[in-house]
């Protein structure tokens, strides 16, 4: 067994939820051997025509990986370990936390440009990115954001990759929205955190209204401004938000899942041009720190 390669307790837990054959061609072979080869280019982000000879064709490891992520496979495994996880307690779900980081997008990731109509007499306008590629520009260059949301234990709940420039509040939906965690037992997945925390960038009264509706308790700082803005309404202003400092300190944990996914450098540098092969990329992170 190589560095970094799967150990055999890793390999239990995640074997019996990869797909059993391709449709098509016979069954798959060395499906551990595979896998190990798309794990080494995630921690090393080497390009994957440099992958060892000990990992077999890396044609074989790069379409696996890119067809895993367009047909979602790698969501539903990560559904999977999620799940056999609960089961087992090994979910924190006390604090969810939620944030953000940006990731630089190397040169060969961006070429998924387009280019816009042009209208009638005008000049063609220049090409640019589609904002579903995930990249966008800003004062460093090309960049995509990984938001996130992290159980207590540090490991990641849900995961949306979006352009580089764009904030954090409006993806607060979003992101738990995509909290979705079987019950083995069958029934309703569990979609709803005890407690949720962020920082001040999410505080808005969109957010704060939707978590009250969804009855999710939260603690989110609120801005300078907004609290200014709801003095001076008086008693149309509402009540002040509760903020546990105690529990405001266990943000850290979702900052620390950030850096434990940015350990893979194909996911501290954005190498993939398309994003839902970038998407798929993190997803094999955080099946990795799932699984360990």
């Amino acid at each position: 067994m190589g560095r970094g390669d799967l150990s055999d307790t890793e390999w239990a837990r995640l074997r019996p939820h990869l797909p059993r054959n391709v449709g098509r061609g016979g069954r798959w072979k060395n499906r551990r051997t595979v896998i190990n080869g798309i794990l080494f280019r995630q921690r090393t982000g080497i390009p994957w025509r440099d992958l060892p000879a000990r990992f077999g064709k890396w044609k074989t490891v790069h379409d696996r990986h890119r067809r895993w992520s367009a047909d979602g496979t790698w969501e539903k495994v990560l559904r999977a370990v999620q799940s056999n996880a609960d089961a087992e307690g090994r979910i924190d779900w006390s604090v969810v936390s939620v944030d953000s980081t940006v990731c630089r997008a190397h040169q060969h990731a961006a070429g998924a440009l387009h280019r816009p109509a042009r209208k009638p007499g005008r000049r063609a306008r220049p090409a640019e990115h589609r904002p579903d590629e995930g990249i966008g520009r800003s004062r460093g260059g090309l960049t995509t954001k990984i938001h996130l949301a992290s159980d207590g234990g540090c490991r990641p709940l849900a995961i949306l990759v979006t352009p580089g420039q764009w904030g954090d509040a409006p993806q607060l939906v979003p992101v738990l929205d995509r909290i979705r965690v079987p019950r083995p037992a069958g029934g309703h997945p569990r979609t709803r955190p005890d407690h949720m925390c962020g920082d001040k960038a999410y505080s808005s009264r969109r957010n704060r209204r939707y978590l009250r509706r969804r009855q999710i308790r939260h603690t989110i700082p609120e801005r300078r401004n907004q609290r200014g803005n709801r003095r001076r309404r008086g008693s149309r202003g509402g009540r002040p938000a509760g903020f546990d400092r105690a529990l405001y300190a266990r943000r850290n944990e979702v900052e620390r899942t950030l850096n434990a996914l940015k350990g893979f450098r194909a996911v501290a540098t954005r190498y993939d041009k398309r994003a839902y092969v970038f998407h798929g990329t993190i997803t094999l992170a955080a099946i990795r720190l799932w699984v360990r």
